[in-house]
């Protein structure tokens, strides 16, 4: 029965999300705005530490 209960909490709370996203699609889209540049830094920023870390490495095991 949970997990009935479960999978129809689930149905409901994505129907519901649905029908907000298409309701406050602008405020959505504004908030995108605003975060996608800041993902992009902070993701390009992991991407140089993770090939600094690979280079380091590299030069490490060529000694």
């Amino acid at each position: 029965m949970a997990k009935i209960l479960s999978l129809l909490i689930g149905a409901i709370v994505a129907v519901v999300g649905a029908i907000l996203l298409v309701t406050w699609w602008y405020e959505f889209i504004f908030v995108a705005r605003a975060i996608l540049p800041v993902l992009l830094i902070l993701g390009g920023g992991v991407a140089v530490f993770a090939g600094l870390n690979e280079l380091k490495d590299t030069l490490k095991q060529s000694r």
